[in-house]
C-alpha cells in the first residue's frame, strides 16, 4: 500500500483469462508505433503533485546518468493494471511499468515481463523477503525502491493522560481501546472497507494468530475476525469503520476522534502537519505474549515489460537499477517515509528518522500478500472484503468466512479458465 491508495475505492480484478488474451502476440511482436530510441517510458500511479515531482527529479538523474530521457505517463493506482492491457493490446508498451506489488503477478503469469536477472539486475543487499515480494514462482521480476507495512499509531498524550501503557498484546490493545474510548472519541481506528485497505489492515491479524489465507474459514482466521467484532461490541472501533479507507482512518486519528490507529507510514507527511498532535509508532499487537508481529509488505515494483526488443529491455533494466540504486532508495525513502529495500539504505534510514525504527522492525518480519497465491490474491481479497462487511453487520465470522472460502475457491478456478 501507499499514499496514492488511500484515494481509491476499489481494485478492479481482471480475470486471469483476460489479461492473456490482451497480451497475447504483444510481446513476440514487438511495438506498434514507432520509438524514439533516446526517451524511455514508465507508467506510474505518482499522480500526487509531490510524488509525481519526487520521481521527475530521479529519472531526470538517471536519464542524464545513463545518457537518455526517462519521462513518466501517470494514471490513479486502480488504473495501471488495465492502461498496461490497453497499451500492450495496441503494441505500444511503455519501458518499465510501475505496478502494485499484488497486481504484478497476474501480468507476470500471463507472460508479460522479463526476467531482471537475465537483463543484469542482481539482488544483493535485498533482504529475502523483498526478493520474494518482487518475485513470482521464483522469477525476478520487479525492483522495490521502497516498501511500506502497518504499524500501530497512539496518540502519546491521551495515553499518558489515561495513565495507560502502550498495548502490545489482542488482550491489552482491547483493554487499552476500551479506557480511551470517551464520548465521540474511539479507542482506536481501523480501515475494514470493502477494498483492499481493509484487507491489507486484517492480514498482521490473521497471520500473526496463525491464519492462512489459502482457508480462509480456518479456526485461527474466524478468531482473527472474531477479535475485531469484539472491538466493535465494545464501542472502541466506530461503526463506520465498515466503510473506511485508510485515509479515513488517518482523518479520525488527527482529528481527535481516535486514540490510537492501525496505519501506514505514508500517513506520516500528514501527521507531521498538524503540531499539536503527538503520536508515537508501534509494532501491531500479538494475540499471545512472545508471538510474532507479521504484517503485510506493500509497496510498488518497477518491472520491464516483454517487448521483444531485447536492446530497449537492457536499457530499460539499467534505468531500474539506478532508480533503486542505495542513493535514489535513501532520497525516496526520505521524502516519502518509506522503508528502503535495499539493507545499507535501510539501516542509513533508521539512524536519519529514529522514530519509525518500530516500523522497520515490522517490515523485517513482513511478507508478500501474494507469496503463497500468486496471481490468485485477488479473487481471495474480494472474499475477504465481502466477510468483513457481512460479519461486522451482524453474520458471524464463521459463516461468513465459509462463504468467502467458496467464493475465492470458485474465482481462483474461473481465473485459471
Amino acid at each position: 500500500m501507499s499514499k496514492r491508495f488511500n484515494r481509491r475505492s476499489r481494485k478492479a480484478v481482471i480475470p486471469l483469462a483476460v489479461v492473456c488474451a490482451l497480451l497475447a502476440g504483444a510481446a513476440l511482436t514487438g511495438c506498434g508505433r514507432q520509438r524514439d530510441g533516446s526517451v524511455y517510458t514508465v507508467l506510474n500511479s505518482s499522480t500526487d503533485e509531490t510524488y509525481h515531482r519526487w520521481d521527475a527529479e530521479v529519472m531526470a538523474r538517471c536519464g542524464k546518468r545513463l545518457g537518455v530521457t526517462v519521462e513518466q505517463q501517470s494514471v490513479p493506482a486502480a488504473q495501471v493494471m488495465t492502461k498496461a492491457l490497453r497499451m500492450a493490446s495496441s503494441k505500444s508498451l511503455p519501458d518499465i511499468v510501475q505496478f502494485d506489488a499484488s497486481e504484478m503477478p497476474v501480468f507476470a503469469e500471463a507472460g508479460g515481463l522479463t526476467d531482471l536477472r537475465k537483463l543484469g539486475l542482481g539482488t544483493d543487499g535485498v533482504p529475502r523477503g523483498i526478493v520474494n515480494f518482487g518475485s513470482y514462482k521464483g522469477t525476478y521480476y520487479g525492483a522495490a525502491r521502497s516498501v511500506n507495512t502497518l504499524a500501530l499509531f497512539y496518540n502519546k498524550d491521551l495515553l499518558r493522560q489515561a495513565g495507560l501503557e502502550v498495548p502490545t498484546t489482542w488482550a491489552e490493545l482491547r483493554e487499552t481501546a476500551r479506557g480511551l474510548t470517551r464520548g465521540k472519541r474511539y479507542g482506536l481506528a481501523l480501515s475494514a472497507g470493502g477494498a483492499e485497505d481493509g484487507v491489507f489492515q486484517f492480514t498482521p491479524f490473521m497471520w500473526s494468530n496463525g491464519g492462512d489465507e489459502t482457508r480462509l474459514d480456518g479456526p485461527r482466521v474466524v478468531e482473527a475476525l472474531d477479535y475485531w467484532k469484539s472491538l466493535l461490541k465494545d464501542g472502541s472501533l466506530s461503526k463506520s469503520t465498515v466503510g473506511w479507507t485508510q485515509a479515513d482512518v488517518n482523518d479520525q486519528f488527527m482529528a481527535g476522534n481516535a486514540a490510537m490507529m492501525i496505519n501506514g507510514p505514508w500517513q506520516v507527511e500528514t501527521l507531521n502537519t498538524k503540531k499539536s498532535l503527538h503520536w508515537g509508532i508501534a509494532r501491531i499487537p500479538v494475540p499471545r505474549p512472545g508471538a510474532k508481529s507479521v504484517a503485510p509488505l506493500g509497496g510498488t515494483v518497477l518491472t520491464v515489460p516483454d517487448t521483444g526488443d531485447e536492446r530497449r529491455e537492457r536499457m530499460a533494466a539499467r534505468i531500474v537499477g539506478c532508480l533503486t540504486s542505495e542513493r535514489e532508495q535513501l532520497t525516496y525513502a526520505r521524502n516519502s517515509w518509506m522503508v528502503p529495500a535495499n539493507e545499507k539504505a535501510a539501516a542509513v534510514w533508521r539512524e536519519q528518522v529514529p522514530r519509525l525504527d518500530a516500523l522497520a522492525d515490522q517490515v523485517a518480519a513482513a511478507r508478500s500478500r501474494t507469496a503463497r497465491l500468486g496471481a490468485g490474491w485477488p479473487a481471495v481479497s474480494l472474499a475477504l472484503q465481502s466477510a468483513f462487511q457481512a460479519a461486522l453487520t451482524g453474520q458471524s465470522s464463521r459463516a461468513a468466512l465459509q462463504h468467502a472460502q467458496q467464493r475465492a475457491t470458485s474465482g481462483n478456478r474461473g481465473t485459471r479458465g
